[in-house]
């Protein structure tokens, strides 16, 4: 009885050491609401993106950790997977290691650039088109042109695959993130546009190896990042951004993104993307405010083109998890930054209302 007991405590030890050592955990997001906009009748959909992610980490010992994370992407209106044409985890895929050293990974997710300078907006980085992060915080920058369904605004655009991920330890604010991908083409297309454009055929490989790099800064009220990324088809971007909470409900922020595209439109190489926003908290509550301009330089033309967008939103919190949220947004000439042409609806506004919650 006695060498019984014993067995069992030793195995519920064992057990304990096992759970400390091994996590893993489910977690998501649940964005639905009621949207209207211009150019569309009033319909069910989004302000986020909708995520149900899987990830653990395990210690090895010595301050080593292995960790993993994959990420799918869905429509709760439908329940199918987002888009449908693409891979059941586009959110990503990754695995790697972490220690003294940062952190590496191997797989598909967003580049450095993309996930860092969706902070420095109101919306929070979210692909909603009352935000700005999509269309002008990036300048409408593609870093994977070659992805399936990776058209220009696509939520597939601002992540690669194939690719080494590095985060560096963070000292006194400071962290250098990079990646590097190798030169695999993944199922899409992308065709130039104006003389001496190049084209890509389905299936074709990049002319160069994919790479971003963000250095950031982090300390107290202020925040700050500088970014260079290159994609397959050596379309390079450049961006700057910057935040401060002036007090503790006020936070200003800004981003400014220079994009060169002269590897696949001549006629029109340059786009040029800034916006500038506001967060205040009230009780429970927080306003969202913002302006943004993106702009295309064109050879031979007498007047650039320019995208205005004007933004508020407010978001009320029912619990750490829960918020309810609503939205106002216009954006005056709207282009194809492949074409110049003006878009068959140059100006959009866009209302939206609903609930989020992450789990």
């Amino acid at each position: 009885m006695k060498k019984t007991l014993v067995a069992a405590a030793l195995l519920g030890a064992f057990a304990s050491v096992a759970q400390a050592q091994t996590a893993v955990q489910i977690y998501g997001t649940i964005d639905v609401g009621m949207v209207k906009r211009t150019d569309q009748t009033l319909n069910i959909g989004k302000r986020a993106s909708n995520t149900l992610g899987f990830k653990g980490t395990e210690d090895l010992g010595n301050g080593l950790k292995a960790l993993f994370q994959v990420e799918m992407r869905y429509d709760p209106d439908t329940g199918t997977n987002e888009n449908n044409g693409r891979p059941l985890f586009q959110g990503q895929t990754r695995v790697g290691l972490q220690g003294d050293f940062g952190m590496v990974r191997l797989g598909r997710g967003l580049t450095p650039f993309q996930e860092i300078v969706g902070s420095f907006e109101p919306w929070h980085g979210l692909a909603s088109p009352a935000g700005f992060y999509t269309d002008i915080s990036v300048a409408g920058f593609n870093s994977a042109p070659l992805d399936v369904n990776s058209g220009g605004g696509s939520p597939n655009s601002n992540r690669i695959s194939n690719a080494i991920f590095y985060n560096s330890p963070v000292s006194n604010g400071f962290q250098v993130n990079a990646s590097w991908a190798s030169k695999e083409a993944n199922g899409g297309s992308l065709t130039g546009v104006g003389a001496g454009a190049t084209s890509y055929a389905t299936g074709a490989q990049a002319s160069a190896n994919p790479f971003s790099i963000a250095g950031t800064y982090n300390n107290g009220p202020a925040a700050a990042m500088l970014a260079y990324e290159r994609n397959a088809v050596e379309s390079k971007v450049w961006s700057i951004a910057g935040s401060f909470s002036v007090t503790p409900e006020l936070k200003l922020m800004g981003t400014y993104s220079h994009q060169n595209m002269e590897h696949t439109n001549t006629q029109r190489p340059t786009i040029k993307g800034a916006e500038i926003g506001a967060t205040y908290a009230v009780g429970p509550g927080k306003l969202l405010a913002g302006f943004g301009l993106k702009k295309q330089d064109e050879n031979f033309r007498l007047h650039d083109l320019i995208t205005r967008q004007y933004s508020l939103g407010y978001e009320y919190s029912l619990s750490k998890r829960t918020y309810l949220y609503v939205d106002a947004s216009r954006k005056t000439n709207i282009f194809s930054q492949s074409t110049g042409a003006a878009s068959a609806t140059p100006t959009v506004n866009h209302y939206d209302v609903g609930l989020n919650h992450s789990f």
